[in-house]
């Protein structure tokens, strides 16, 4: 990363756990870390270092050609939740939650004079997550369609591990549903 990032917010990021043993630092390292992983064996053929389970759609070049510039996924990937720090909830059960951290974290960049486009692409962050059949040609026509889904498809995979592997329930449920999504965004698209 050529952009400095101030130290403050490292900071925050390291000392805030997004779950017990590990930071929101630590997650955004992982995310970017998977996708690197994803686009160098999509992009190259290098083999996998993790595990995955890739949809038939993740080699599709119409995705891989409206991605933004790599330095600009890495900062989104790594950053997309700096502001869990500042919307930190504790619950009754002592579960962490984060009230609508995709939007504080935007703003949180933003204020950091940051660049403006990672802020977009942070704020929409939980889209592709919570997507729902009626909202697909919307976002299909966003120009962060490409760099949202294939994150998302990062996002889960990083995520595996802490939830017992990609033959997990959890990971299964979420693997459904970015698979349905990505195949429906593609299908919005022009061949």
């Amino acid at each position: 990363m050529t952009q400095p990032i101030h130290d403050s917010l490292l900071a925050r990021m390291r000392e805030t756990e997004q779950m017990p043993g590990l930071s929101v630092l630590d997650h955004g390292l992982l995310v970017a870390d998977h996708f690197r992983d994803l686009a160098d064996h999509v992009r190259t053929g290098a083999p996998l270092r993790f595990a995955w389970k890739l949809p038939d759609w993740v080699r599709d070049p119409r995705l891989w050609a409206r991605l933004p510039a790599d330095e600009t996924l890495e900062r989104y990937q790594t950053f997309h939740d700096c502001g869990k720090p500042s919307c930190l909830v504790l619950g009754e059960d002592g579960r962490r939650h984060f009230p609508d951290h995709a939007r504080v974290s935007k703003e949180v960049w933003l204020s950091l004079g940051e660049c403006p486009e990672v802020a977009e692409l942070i704020g929409m962050d939980m889209d592709v997550h919570l997507l729902k059949d009626e909202g697909v040609a919307e976002f299909a026509a966003r120009p962060q369609a490409a760099a949202l889904v294939l994150t998302g498809l990062a996002e889960i995979h990083a995520n595996a591990g802490l939830f017992g592997g990609i033959e997990s329930t959890s990971f299964r449920i979420k693997y459904k549903q970015i698979d349905r999504r990505g195949k429906a965004i593609l299908a919005r698209w022009p061949a």
